[in-house]
């Protein structure tokens, strides 16, 4: 079968398995609690029983991905945030009262969370499990049905993802779909009730244009640049640089909320470049045959991040590769840590997301410097801030754009089930995780309830005479 007659088949049967899911739901608009946390327990159970297969799977993509990096970073995550949910959902789900204005009295008034319909979700190759896991684990909980989109870079792993869903869910209520990048542009364009995207800045355009069409809400991951900063006052040089190089190495780098470079005082450069080195070497003190390192995922990749760092170096960057051994990398995807120092504004490291393990470092002379650098750029998926001053720490917090911040660590609060995880402007918008996951599938329907008492018809017309004047003078002041 030629691509476009395969691509043609995926598009249609994309289209057959919305349509499925769109009449399954209109006939069962709305799961208990009951439900959901069953659909939650046989997600969970499947996740367990899968895991070793998904693990090789998503090594096998890579070339080779530790094992224990997809454990931490993408089971141990979508598991917790299964558990996370469950325990809470019925609360969740519970009507929120609301008050009613003196002027509308007798009333009650009430906000119910409803499902969205068909969610749509596009997968990323960088986390392919977690990042499918998380928007479904919230879609599910709110009752929705969903189709997801993986990456085409990652195709073991949605073999074993798909395998695994069937396992639990029939198509009507949650389906796999694969298929090169023409796939993922029709996918896009379908009228889905809420569609979420992980992804690069530039797709994330097309996706929000897509669906601009059937007007069709988003919730946009994208990424950016994403800052270290090493305060001037009170700063440890070596744990920041040994949290810092665990966020930039996890993944070789691969990470949206990785962090992209360093700002630190001109004054240490030469011991955040040392300590840095030092972090790096201990924990990877051998690449060639080290399963803990990832390799970059594919060739496209590889050679981009070395187009980026063949660009520094051409135009006068200082290049410090972390290669303890010496080692010689030919006939891998390995790319080591490497510091990159007299980085200027032209030089491709300093202008678009990395995404892979090379790292800035950029130098000033006073903090007011350090975060005008930062605000000069888009905002960032993530900001990093380590020190101890509390003066520092506050300018950082009310005067800096971010989707989320760490004080005095990298990475872990992507984590953490009770905070949102999103962007803000060209680094994404909308939330998700834990309880902004369940808002963000629900819709939040407000219900004004009243009985056979009713003082509104006291506005009713005809207008005019003394009760109206008398409401006005009372009301509107």
């Amino acid at each position: 079968m030629s691509n476009q007659a395969q691509s043609s088949g995926e598009k249609s049967s994309m289209q057959t398995l919305f349509t499925a899911q769109q009449t399954h739901f209109n006939s069962t608009p709305y799961w208990s609690a009951a439900e959901r946390i069953e659909r939650l327990d046989k997600l969970k159970a499947g996740l367990l029983n899968q895991q070793e297969a998904l693990i090789s799977a998503i090594n096998q993509d890579f070339g080779r991905r530790s094992a224990d990096e997809t454990r931490l970073a993408e089971l141990l995550p979508s598991i917790e945030g299964i558990n996370y949910i469950r325990k809470r959902l019925r609360k969740w789900m519970r009507p929120s009262r609301r008050k009613v204005g003196l002027a509308f009295q007798p009333a009650s008034a009430r906000v119910e969370y409803q499902p969205l319909g068909v969610v749509g979700v596009i997968v990323p190759w960088n986390y392919p499990l977690y990042l499918a896991m998380g928007p479904l684990t919230a879609a599910i909980a709110a009752g929705n049905r969903v189709m997801i989109k993986m990456s085409e870079f990652t195709p073991a792993t949605a073999e074993a993802f798909t395998k695994l869903l069937a396992d639990v869910f029939p198509a009507t209520e949650v389906a796999v779909i694969t298929g090169e990048a023409e796939v993922a542009a029709e996918f896009s364009r379908l009228p889905f009730d809420h569609m979420l995207f992980t992804g690069g800045t530039s797709i994330g355009r097309h996706v929000m244009k897509a669906a601009a069409e059937n007007l069709t809400p988003v919730t946009l991951e994208l990424g950016g640049k994403s800052p270290a900063i090493i305060g001037q006052a009170n700063t440890d040089i070596a744990e920041a640089a040994e949290r810092i190089a665990f966020g930039k190495a996890l993944n070789a780098g691969q990470t949206c909320v990785a962090p992209d470079y360093v700002l630190c005082p001109e004054n240490q450069l030469d011991s955040v470049v040392t300590e840095l080195t030092n972090a790096f070497t201990k924990m990877y003190p051998s690449f060639k045959e080290n399963a803990d390192y990832s390799w970059i995922i594919n060739a496209k990749q590889f050679d981009r991040l070395h187009d980026v760092l063949q660009d520094a170096i051409s135009r006068g960057a200082n290049v410090t590769p972390i290669n303890p051994k010496n080692e010689s990398f030919t006939g891998t995807r390995i790319i080591p840590p490497t510091l990159i120092t007299g980085a200027t504004a032209e030089m491709k490291v300093l202008q678009d997301e990395i995404f892979g393990p090379l790292l800035p470092i950029i130098t000033y002379t006073e903090f007011a410097e350090a975060l005008g650098y930062v605000r000069q750029g888009d905002r960032p998926l993530a900001l990093y801030y380590f020190g101890k001053d509390s003066s520092e720490r506050e300018q950082v917090l009310k005067t800096t754009h971010s989707g989320g911040v760490c004080i005095n660590d990298t990475v872990f609060h992507v984590a953490q089930d009770d905070l949102p995880f999103g962007g803000v402007g060209p680094s994404g918008m909308g939330h998700y995780h834990g309880y902004e996951g369940f808002l963000t599938f629900s819709k939040a329907k407000a219900v004004l309830q009243k009985g056979k008492l009713n003082s509104a018809k006291f506005v009713y017309p005809p207008y005019g005479g003394k009760l109206l004047n008398s409401i006005y003078k009372l009301f509107i002041r």
